[in-house]
């Protein structure tokens, strides 16, 4: 069994700030580490390895510092790390980057199943795993929150809508994405952590990908960009606090001044 994850380096997202000459994420604003629902991906792929066998490919779009991410994995049992880092992949929408996406994931050959997070949180847009499956022309098996049975040609699991929860049986090859109910994901040991720092990760560039049209790659791909980036102001919660025998008059007396006694 073939399994590809696809994962993400992101900033931390609780730290990062913007920058309002470019309209852009600071990435060098805050701390990286890797998508946390690409965890849920990577240790989704680890469990069908486990009961199957055959091998985990880990591939991921980014800089050079994105190797973290595929090292993170292959301590995570992944077989394979490839980095698509390329001046021309720069400045990609979802649209350029599930072209480069698709043509890494056509040159490394065939696969069973392509397992991505539902999302990221630094774009939170959830567009890669569909574009992928449309772009490859395989089936999509999305918001997965359990996967109940894989055998060698199909799998079996549980989809998350807006209509309920939807037992699904899809035959490979297909795209999954997965939410952060899929699982939890394992912490690799020392000696795992160890081995993945030695690891080969192959970095792939644009010539690397085959028949392709490099105008579809980064900025010169993308059919969307951002306008402008507002933050708004962080609200501040005001207190006042009420002493004394008539504490309990003061405070009904606020409330009704507020309007929360009415009715």
């Amino acid at each position: 069994m073939h399994i590809i994850v696809l994962a993400k380096q992101v900033p931390d997202i609780e730290r990062v700030k913007f920058s309002p000459d470019t309209n852009r994420v600071d990435r060098k604003s805050a701390d990286v580490e890797i998508n946390p629902f690409d965890l849920n991906a990577i240790e989704a792929a680890q469990q069908m390895k486990e009961k199957m066998g055959g091998t985990i490919t880990v591939i991921s779009m980014g800089p050079k510092s994105a190797e973290a991410v595929l090292r993170e994995a292959i301590a995570r049992d992944a077989d394979r790390g490839i980095l698509l880092h390329d001046d021309k992949f720069a400045g990609a929408d979802t649209l350029a980057t599930t072209y480069t996406l698709a043509a890494a994931i056509r040159q490394v050959g065939t696969f069973d199943v392509i397992v991505c997070g539902e999302k990221t949180v630094d774009g939170d847009t959830g567009h890669v795993g569909p574009g992928i499956a449309e772009r490859l022309g395989v089936s999509l098996l999305p918001f997965v929150s359990h996967i109940t049975e894989v055998t060698g040609d199909k799998i079996t699991a549980v989809a998350e809508t807006s209509a309920g929860s939807l037992n699904i049986e899809a035959s490979f090859p297909l795209v999954l994405t997965g939410t952060k109910e899929i699982n939890t994901p394992r912490l690799p040991t020392l000696k795992e952590k160890l081995r993945a720092r030695k690891a080969e990760i192959e970095t792939w560039s644009a010539t690397d990908l085959g028949d392709v049209d490099a105008s579809n790659f980064g900025r010169a791909g993308s059919a969307t960009w951002v306008e402008s980036i507002e933050v708004p102001p962080e609200k501040k919660r005001k207190g006042e606090i009420l002493t004394g025998e008539d504490a309990a008059n003061q405070l009904v007396a606020a409330l009704d001044k507020a309007g929360l006694l009415k009715g």
